[in-house]
């Protein structure tokens, strides 16, 4: 199950240049994350300094 990103993202940005494939982007308030695109590998989740990140 892809990786999703909930409203305790403080949009720092760091997990977007981490994730491999590209799934990550800013959105409105927040990141997002493109679940089509996600290969569930979990980078972002260890590199989110907030939490914000888990398996959805």
């Amino acid at each position: 199950m892809a990786y999703v990103i909930t409203d305790s993202c403080v949009s720092c940005g760091t997990c977007e240049g981490e994730c491999p494939v590209g799934a990550i982007a800013a959105g409105d308030g927040k990141y997002d994350i493109d679940a089509s695109a996600c290969v569930e590998c979990g980078t972002c989740a260890g590199v989110c300094p907030t939490g914000a990140i888990e398996q959805g």
